[in-house]
């Protein structure tokens, strides 16, 4: 059985192999990079069964990030997802979370903004 890192390592590289560079895995995280030479961090909680956090690093590019998490952060209550909540652009941008809850279809909805906005 594989683990759920690898389940979506294994997506990015099959399902989004047009945005995808190369993957490797740096401590817990799985580091995707992109054909923009920006990159993506997958998180999930070794400790807290379905914590996790997808963030598209692109503040190298255009100073700006994007961040799909669910920490329950008591800044975020009122978000009406919370604690599932999303960085849009920048830390203090936060919208409600537009992807899936569940960690396999969030991040492939994660995936999919990440290449509509590629494109």
């Amino acid at each position: 059985m594989i683990s759920k890192r690898e389940q979506l390592c294994r997506i990015a590289k099959v399902e989004f192999s047009k945005i995808i560079s190369h993957t490797t895995t740096i401590g817990v995280k799985l580091r995707i990079f992109l054909i923009d030479n920006s990159f993506i961090d997958v998180w999930l909680s070794e400790k807290i069964k379905g914590r996790f956090g997808f963030q598209w690093e692109r503040r190298h590019i255009d100073q700006r990030f994007y961040r799909y998490d669910n920490y329950p952060d008591p800044q975020w209550q009122k978000i009406p997802t919370y604690p599932y909540h999303f960085h849009n652009g920048s830390q203090k941008n936060v919208d409600v979370s537009p992807f899936s809850q569940n960690i396999t279809e969030g991040f492939r909805d994660f995936m999919n903004f990440v290449k509509d906005k590629m494109f």
